[in-house]
């Protein structure tokens, strides 16, 4: 049986990652991030979660299955970064769809996928000759099979991130990136992300659901449920 209190963040050392895992820590549960580098290990351990030393790119289902073992929830907040194709595919898809085949190897039931606004369709209209359509292409692939899995899934969409401290309120969009009736933000704080995952893990909101969000005036609570 899982250890309702134990969450396995993948991509630890992300920056949403480290805002996330103090949070989670605050909220009652143990953290365990994933990293690649043994030089981060300290970062994350500031944080309050366990560094766990593991390269996603090149760990096979089992591996993970056996970091996920007796875990509440798996958070996905990896990423290659870009400027890679093939690394792009490896991590952002390929080793994205591992974890979700893990998590239910492991008996997860809860899966959290941090994404972006618009992935549902921007590989529908982005020049596959541009540098952006294989992080586009490797985020929608990955996306819509964690819909197809019976796993309990929440896709967060947050837009353009930045470094602002999170005002915990957001305005929620479709899945073009769209809101209705309003002027269309910008952005969205990076803590603000970490808070929504926060709230998701902790109230059990978001469940089977793409969230797409910015920087709002509706505090995340009210608006995800």
């Amino acid at each position: 049986m899982a250890d309702q209190k134990k969450i396995v963040i993948v991509g630890g050392h992300g920056k949403i990652a480290l805002l996330a895992a103090p949070k989670l820590t605050d909220a009652g549960y143990t953290v365990d991030s994933i990293i690649r580098n043994p030089d981060h290990r300290d970062d994350v351990a500031a944080t309050g979660a366990n560094p766990v030393l593991l390269d996603i790119e090149s760990a096979d289902t089992d591996a993970l299955a056996e970091a996920f073992t007796s875990a509440e929830a798996v958070v996905f907040s990896a990423g290659a970064g870009g400027g890679n194709p093939d690394r792009t595919r490896a991590v952002d898809h390929d080793a994205a769809i591992r974890t979700m085949d893990a998590a239910e190897k492991a008996g997860v039931r809860r899966y959290v996928m941090v994404s972006y606004i618009s992935a549902a369709v921007d590989v529908h209209s982005a020049d596959k000759e541009s540098s952006f359509y294989p992080y586009a292409e490797a985020k929608h692939l990955a996306d819509k099979h964690l819909t197809e899995t019976d796993l309990e899934y929440t896709i967060l969409g947050p837009a353009k991130l930045t470094s602002e401290p999170a005002s915990k309120k957001i305005i929620t969009a479709d899945e073009a990136g769209a809101v209705e009736g309003s002027a269309e933000p910008s952005s969205t704080s990076r803590e603000n992300v970490a808070e929504v995952i926060r709230h998701v893990l902790a109230n059990g909101a978001g469940v089977r659901q793409r969230i797409n969000f910015y920087d709002g005036e509706t505090p995340i609570a009210d608006a995800i449920s």
